[in-house]
């Protein structure tokens, strides 16, 4: 490693943002396979006599594979490295985005979305430890926040695409045709990304600024010692609160949108494509918020948790939105919510990059996302036990509204300086 502040190569250092765009595309295809069942309740429940809770009940099945498989897929990520372990996943998930266009069962679908589950589950880990690879600390917060946002490019797609496929073709067709795209991606993958030694292109500028941060200290990485770890559950219990809301939102948002002021398949799209613009806005710009403040001089403790509290206060506004008469007023209050969510999020995704090695950092990540799909499935649950209990929507979004200060709470008790795993010998 160099020593000392590397500033930023001159116009030929830009592989790294290569390896970004590449993430960006990963996540996009990632979010649309995610949100197509969300966008196709009313077909499918109307074809297959559903209620809200057999919806929530399949959902919790990709939810629950996507839980245990995501700590699975963190200890991978640290295994077999970015390249290998992101493209695995991403097979898995596409050929079983693919096989769903075949369910007719409510077992089938249960099967098929948790194959999906076990796939998706590898895309974080994959992605934040390719960013933890090519990029110095303050500018992964950048990286995360950019990548991050193909979340929202997904959710605004998905409106566009999966509707009208389904008026044409049937429902059945959107899965299948999705499921497909994502083979486009993986061969691309697997040609264009490298680690920075290993990658023939990178100039000797960019792989210093690259490699700039001082060398990982020795630690004990096995399961009992990142367990013990503080830094590990400052991570993992962030996203287990957090996590659950915009996975509300992907899920249930058409519904809500629905049920509260009559749009359907034909109408839904344009408020969601909004909603999930504002909410690339906010993954970027909370990302770039958290590394300006690193570049000015900031603590990483400061910097990533004034972050988090802006983002935090720009989500408690959300309450509101049931109650709100018009729509394009919801639409602002829960686009402003979205955006908070994703430069939380890629803040957050930060801090396992901070706190620990490099070795660990993918074991972090999968107890964090297994967490967060565990709070996942109990947001669901409680959405359509609400749902069908008539209460409605105010519940739900009265959760949404404060989960990020409760979650920013957790993580100053748990660290209030946000110090990195103290070295010790190897063992």
């Amino acid at each position: 490693m160099t020593e000392g502040p590397v500033a930023a190569p001159p116009a030929a250092g830009w592989r790294r943002w290569v390896v970004v765009a590449l993430l960006f595309c990963a996540i996009v295809i990632n979010y649309v396979d995610r949100q197509t069942y969300g966008l196709l309740k009313a077909p499918i429940s109307h074809d297959l006599r559903w209620t809200n809770t057999d919806f929530a009940n399949v959902h919790l099945c990709f939810q629950a594979a996507y839980a245990v498989s995501y700590l699975a897929w963190g200890r991978l990520a640290d295994r077999l490295g970015a390249r290998l372990g992101l493209a695995v996943a991403f097979g898995v998930w596409s050929v079983a985005q693919f096989a769903t266009s075949g369910a007719r069962q409510i077992g089938q679908f249960m099967l098929g979305r948790a194959a999906l589950g076990m796939g998706e589950a590898g895309a974080f880990p994959g992605a934040v430890k390719a960013v933890v690879e090519w990029f110095p600390q303050k500018e992964r917060a950048l990286a995360n926040g950019v990548f991050n946002a193909g979340a929202n490019v997904g959710a605004i797609i998905t409106p566009l695409a999966v509707p009208a496929i389904t008026l044409a073709w049937g429902w059945p067709a959107a899965f299948m045709a999705t499921g497909l795209v994502g083979l486009v991606w993986l061969p691309i993958w697997l040609w264009l990304y490298r680690r920075p030694r290993e990658h023939a292109k990178v100039s000797a500028a960019e792989l210093a600024y690259i490699e700039q941060d001082p060398a990982d200290r020795p630690v004990r990485l096995g399961w009992g010692a990142v367990l013990r770890r503080r830094q590990t559950w400052v991570y993992a219990l962030g996203k287990l609160i957090t996590d659950p809301i915009f996975g509300m939102y992907l899920v249930w948002l058409p519904d809500f949108l629905g049920k509260r002021y009559g749009l359907d398949l034909k109408t839904f799209g344009p408020p969601l494509i909004a909603i999930y613009l504002l909410s690339d806005l906010g993954s970027v710009g909370g990302g770039w918020l958290s590394s300006h403040f690193l570049k000015r001089g900031w603590s990483v403790n400061r910097a990533r948790k004034v972050t988090m509290l802006i983002c935090a206060l720009c989500a408690t506004p959300v309450a509101l939105a049931p109650s709100v008469g018009s729509l394009w007023g919801a639409v602002v209050i829960i686009g402003l919510a979205a955006a908070a969510h994703q430069g939380f999020s890629a803040t957050l995704y930060a801090l396992p990059g901070d706190l620990l090695p490099r070795a660990g950092v993918g074991s972090v990540l999968g107890i964090g996302g297994m967490l967060g799909a565990i709070g996942g499935m109990a947001m669901s649950r409680y959405t359509g036990w609400t749902l069908d209990h008539a209460r409605g929507y105010g519940p739900v979004f009265a959760v949404a509204s404060s989960a990020y200060l409760c979650a920013l709470a957790v993580i100053h008790l748990l660290s209030p300086r946000l110090e990195p795993v103290a070295a010790e010998p190897k063992g």
